[in-house]
Order: structure tokens, then C-alpha cells, then sequence
């Protein structure tokens, strides 16, 4: 049984007698000890998926209309609040892609990390454990940085207490939402090469969600494709990365800058992602799509499993 289980899940924004769809008919699912990253173009619905796995979405707005999600067991949408609690941090741990505005900026980073440990680990919840925490993470001098506020460190640093108070509570399975966005490209590098070395160290499984196909290479042992509210292609990544599918992918792939050097400019995807509630008839992807047909518009395609464990939504992929 896969530690996450996501199972056609719908989920609406509804606001008075309006309501938009930002996710249709999601299932994704991670194994014990298994890295899956969830790619695609900002407003895609990639963090709405990750923040429905724990419920961290406030209801209303957000009203779930369909589906089932599983995480250890539990069933997240019948879940009871002490469930909840239980799950949030204990079984599923967050690291959010801005730590400048994650982390409280008047508490030192210490006294942040310790409150984690009373609510998971109570009898951890002691400076010892702190500092083993901040060294976990590779923070030089532990000691005198748990005294530290947040504006007293890089973005680096920050992230890197984030990940310690991620890793508090030992969950099972760690949520890593755009980790490295707000980082320089050496920063991000050295944030993603500890991502991977604590996961297979604390044997977690992870859920890394990123727009930047260039990074999953290094990372994912499957890659989840989302667009539009859907999963449009699923596969594990070295598959994905040398023989994408779904012209969504493709299109992706062809974005990522090369090194070559050919003088060539960039190759775009026209358009943009359209937003929710205004989604368009048949296949979402058709406005932008190089290879669109009549047929595109009039009907949603399904995800079909073209060749063992991959899945596109998209009967002309080849």
C-alpha cells in the first residue's frame, strides 16, 4: 500500500454562489522511501494539490467536491481534527518555498525548532536536540544560531531551519513546495543535494513540487506532469526526460535552457495557463498546443497507460 494515495480527487474554490474548479479528477501516489516530483508552469495547481494532503487549505473557500486522499492509512477528507493534528508534521512534513515569510521573525530560530518538538516529540523538545537538528542540516556553529532570528541569516540558512523544523517531528514523508525559488543557483544546488541526502539517510519518502523540469534529473524517481488542474502525464523520470509523451512535456523540455551554446533563441510556449473556473471545453492544453486537432476541444481526454507505469492524458501522443 503507497504511503500517499490521491484518488480523483476535485476541489473548488466557492465564494457566495460562485465556484472554480482548481483541481479535476488528481490521483498521485507515493511509496515508502520513493522521491515523485510535481512539475508544471506556476498557477497549474501543484501547491493547492500539496496543502489538500494535510487540508491546510481553509474551509470555506476551499471545498473538496469529490475523490480520496490516504496518507499512512488515514482518510485526510474524513479525518477528525485530532487525526489532523496527528498527521500535520507527525506523518506529513512542509517546506515552503519562502522561509523569509515561514518562519516567525520574532522568535529565535531555536525556540521555533523546540516548539515543533513539543508538539511531535515532547520528551526531544530540549536544546540538545536542537542543535543536533541544526547540524543535521549542515548550519555551522549550532549553538550560537539557535539564538538567532531569521533576519540575522541568509535565505540559505533560513531554508536550511526550515528543513530542521520540517525534520522535527521524523515524518514519514516530507512536502517540499518550490524549496530553492527564492535562492541563488548555488544556494539551490547545495539545498536540493541535502534534500537527497536526509531522504535516503532518514529513509523518508518525498514530494518535491518545482517548475523547473532541470532539476528533477538529479531527484525524482517519478515525475508527475500537471497542467491545468490535471495530471497530464505520469512516468518514472528517466523515461520522462529522454522520451516525453504529452506535447505539454515536450513543450516543458524544450524550455529548459541548454549549455550548448548554439546561439539559438529559447523555445516558448504560447499563451498561458488558464486560470480556474475558466478552464477550456475538451482538452485544457489544446489553445497552446503545436499539435492540436478539431477533435482537442470537443471532449476532456482520459489518462491512459500507454506502456507499464506511464500514463498521458492525450490520445495523440505519439
Amino acid at each position: 500500500m503507497p504511503l500517499l494515495e490521491i484518488s480523483h480527487l476535485k476541489l473548488d474554490f466557492v465564494s457566495g454562489t460562485y465556484g472554480a474548479r482548481a483541481l479535476d479528477d488528481v490521483s498521485l501516489t507515493v511509496e515508502a522511501g520513493e522521491t515523485v516530483c510535481l512539475v508544471g508552469e506556476s498557477g497549474c495547481g501543484k501547491s493547492i494539490t500539496a496543502l489538500s494532503i494535510a487540508r491546510l487549505l481553509p474551509e470555506p473557500p476551499a471545498q473538496y467536491g469529490g475523490g480520496r486522499i490516504l496518507l499512512d492509512g488515514c482518510d485526510i477528507l474524513n479525518a477528525s481534527k485530532r487525526e489532523l493534528v496527528r498527521i500535520r508534521g507527525g506523518v506529513a512534513s512542509y517546506v515552503f518555498q519562502d522561509p523569509a515569510t515561514a518562519l516567525n521573525p520574532v522568535i529565535p530560530v531555536g525556540k521555533q525548532i523546540r516548539e515543533s518538538l513539543r508538539l511531535h516529540r515532547p520528551e526531544q523538545a530540549t536544546q540538545r536536540e536542537v542543535i543536533r537538528l541544526l547540524k543535521l542540516v549542515g548550519i555551522a556553529a549550532p549553538e550560537s544560531r539557535a539564538g538567532s532570528y531569521p533576519f540575522q541569516m541568509s535565505g540559505g540558512m533560513q531554508q536550511r531551519v526550515m528543513i530542521a523544523m520540517a525534520l522535527a517531528s521524523q515524518p514519514k514523508l516530507l512536502i517540499a513546495d518550490e524549496p530553492t525559488t527564492a535562492l541563488d543557483v548555488t544556494t539551490q544546488a547545495q539545498i536540493l543535494d541535502l534534500l537527497r541526502e536526509l531522504k535516503d539517510r532518514l529513509g523518508m519518502s518525498m514530494l518535491l513540487i518545482t517548475h523547473n523540469l532541470g532539476i528533477v534529473a538529479g531527484i525524482a524517481d517519478r515525475v508527475a506532469v500537471m497542467y491545468a488542474g490535471q495530471i497530464v502525464e505520469l512516468s518514472p523520470a528517466r523515461e520522462l526526460l529522454e522520451a516525453p509523451r504529452h506535447p505539454y512535456t515536450r513543450a516543458l523540455l524544450a524550455s529548459v535552457p541548454k549549455l550548448s551554446g548554439n546561439g539559438h533563441r529559447l523555445a516558448a510556449i504560447p499563451g498561458a495557463v488558464p486560470k480556474a473556473g475558466d478552464f477550456p471545453a475538451g482538452c485544457r492544453f489544446a489553445p497552446r498546443c503545436a499539435r492540436a486537432r478539431r477533435e482537442c476541444s470537443e471532449s476532456i481526454p482520459s489518462l491512459l497507460e500507454i506502456e507499464p507505469k506511464r500514463w498521458v492524458r492525450c490520445p495523440y501522443w505519439k
